[in-house]
């Protein structure tokens, strides 16, 4: 068998081949692989950060725009409660000012000190 190139020659049938170790061209290109890989890492690394820090910062603004959105429709719901109650207030008064306007036009009518004189007949 040659050990060179890992085929066996017609000689050696019987026996097992023998394997040839790439260890050291193995090795040798990790080597090289080695530092480009663990300055890519920190760099990944800090690009999963980044997006996960941006992921953050984005998933807290969309949820401080929710709370504001809520807050300000629970602020609308209010007001429209609070100016339907006072239509009806208003409504309300209304009515008693009428009911109130006609009993003081019933009571002047009533009475003589309201009631217009005619001025002319008193001076004849």
């Amino acid at each position: 068998m040659n050990k060179m190139d890992g085929l066996s020659t017609g000689e050696e049938e019987d026996s097992t081949f023998t394997s040839i170790s790439l260890e050291d061209d193995t090795d040798h290109s990790l080597k090289s692989l080695r530092p480009r890989a663990e300055s890519l890492l920190p760099k990944m690394m800090n690009a999963d950060m980044d997006v996960d820090a941006e992921n953050q910062v984005e998933l807290e603004e969309k949820t401080r725009l929710i709370n504001q959105v809520l807050e300000l429709q629970h602020t609308l719901e209010d007001l429209s409660a609070r100016v339907d109650a006072v239509k009806e207030e208003n409504l309300k008064l209304k009515s008693e000012n009428q009911v109130l306007g006609q009993y003081i036009e019933n009571l002047m009518s009533a009475s003589s000190v309201f009631q217009t004189t005619d001025t002319k007949s008193k001076r004849k």
